[in-house]
């Protein structure tokens, strides 16, 4: 009998890269794996031994969304064993154990020990009672053993520690993703007011110069075009080189001298590491023309109160510096609406920043009170419908900007990375399509025709045939038509 692990990932791209890593693990110890997101229409399946669930907690509705999953894979997979991990995993460990006794909590401080897990379960399967097809799998035992053997327990809301092994988790080979990230920094030394990411993932710490340079070089040799470099805080880099350490910028001229033919594509950035130096760097074709920046506000005085190590005028000066050598680039943000204080003005100040930017894309949150920081209780406090109206107004901005972005390619030809296959009566009976993410972050749905079918992974040529407008406005990943050049 063949037993599954399934796999829930919420939040930031560093819980997918993590997820990927500890799929792995699993896939090569011959259990299968599965990453497609549950629902309430999903079968029940006794074949489901553990499901993992890597949790975020950036803001209330994350970790309803978690509690929600979690209760839903305790139904669908009644012979599982649920490991809850990641961010709120860290910060709400024993809210989250009581929920049922089938659930065993690993920190996200030792998110790592994932990787010891399968180990652990195909014991605990060959080596318990023989019945009916042959193995016995007992969820709640196995719950004991992961608690009493490899999981331990911290207080809650602990004051941030580095994380126990940040970077063992890594894989050059992805079952969810066509295009291969790698974490290079993890943790944040900063102090916002309003953030619980730093306290669930401890203080910054950096992969080494040489080490992102092996990974770097394993992922192209295992055919990947593309890796997108993913940290928590990239103006926290410091990885040893030489004798030395050096900032992000080093570590990318590093990157960029002693590799051929990769590409690189930058998952954040905050506006201080955007100086003369880096913008000759990523004036290289092989750094991708997409750049998503960590704003959260364009008032000083919300800056300030939000303790962010910028003002807005080092914004607008990286956004200058950015178009200055990357033509008509890709640019995201992420924004705070509603910030306790927050008035008019400042709110009108941060629409100001984001029209004279010209943010392809905003992501854009209310503010959400976390636990254990600063903000929590400040005042005064926004209403939440002034803060629901400020969130619409940036969303209906984005998607405008998303469109006219999209327009302006239509009919040029870009390159991309393709992704996944879907069914071949999307567009019409003769034509396969794929789903693809261009050069400058376009996620395309193509048209291939004449029997041409690029696999996930593969560099392609496509031309963009117009912007999906309802897909931008429900806010669906795939928000352009095209077709393979």
């Amino acid at each position: 009998m063949t037993y599954s692990v399934h796999f829930e990932t919420l939040g930031c791209r560093l819980n997918q890269i993590e997820s990927e890593s500890a799929a792995r693990c699993f896939s090569d110890n011959g259990f299968t794996v599965r990453m497609d997101n549950i629902t309430a229409s999903t079968t029940p399946d006794d074949t489901v031994v553990l499901c993992v669930v890597n949790t975020c907690t950036v803001t209330t509705k994350a970790e309803q969304k978690a509690r929600r999953i979690i209760r839903l894979l305790l139904q669908k997979f009644p012979q599982s064993c649920i490991v809850v991990t990641g961010c709120y995993a860290q910060l709400a460990q024993s809210q989250i154990a009581a929920i049922d006794q089938r659930i065993a909590v690993l920190p996200g401080q030792q998110k790592d020990r994932l990787a010891d897990i399968p180990k652990k379960l195909k014991n605990c399967i060959t080596v318990s009672d023989t019945v009916h097809d042959g193995c016995y799998f007992d969820p709640v035992h196995f719950s004991q053993v992961l608690k009493s053997d490899l999981f331990s327990f911290s207080l809650e809301h602990i004051k941030p520690a580095v994380i126990e092994n940040p970077f063992r988790l890594s894989t050059d080979s992805f079952l969810a993703h066509s295009r291969a990230s790698l974490k290079i920094q993890d943790g944040c030394n900063n102090q916002c007011t309003y953030c619980a990411i730093r306290l669930a993932r401890g203080h910054s710490v950096s992969l080494d110069v040489q080490d992102v340079l092996d990974r770097v070089r394993d992922l192209q040799r295992s055919g990947h075009h593309e890796v997108v470099i993913t940290t928590v805080n990239i103006g926290q880099y410091r990885g040893k080189w030489q004798g030395r350490y050096v900032n992000f910028a080093g570590l990318l001229r590093v990157l960029l001298e002693q590799t051929e033919g990769i590409r690189f594509r930058l998952s954040s950035l905050y506006p201080e590491i955007v100086d003369t130096e880096f913008a000759q760097l990523i004036k290289d074709i092989r750094v991708q023309p997409h750049f998503h920046i960590s704003l959260q506000s364009g008032s000083d005085v919300v800056l300030a109160a939000m303790k962010r190590p910028y003002k807005a005028q080092q914004v607008y000066d990286a956004v200058d510096l950015l178009k200055s050598v990357k033509s008509d680039p890709f640019l995201a943000c992420d924004i705070i609406a509603g910030f306790p204080g927050e008035t008019e003005k400042d709110f009108d100040l941060t629409m100001q920043l984001v029209r004279y930017c010209g943010f392809t894309w905003i992501h854009a949150f209310p503010f959400s009170p976390r636990p254990g920081t600063e903000a929590y209780t400040m005042k005064p406090v926004v209403p939440q419908s002034v803060a629901g109206d400020r969130v619409a107004a940036l969303v209906s901005y984005a998607c405008t900007s998303k469109l006219a972005y999209i327009n302006r390619y239509k009919s040029q030809t870009l390159s991309a990375i393709a992704e996944t296959v879907h069914n071949p009566r999307i567009f019409s009976h003769d034509a396969s399509t794929i789903t693809a993410v261009t050069q400058n972050f376009i996620h395309c749905r193509v048209q291939c025709k004449n029997g041409a079918s690029p696999k996930p992974g593969d560099l392609i040529v496509l031309q963009i045939d117009a912007p999906l407008e309802n897909a931008i406005r429900k806010g669906e990943e795939y928000e352009a038509l095209a077709h393979l050049v």
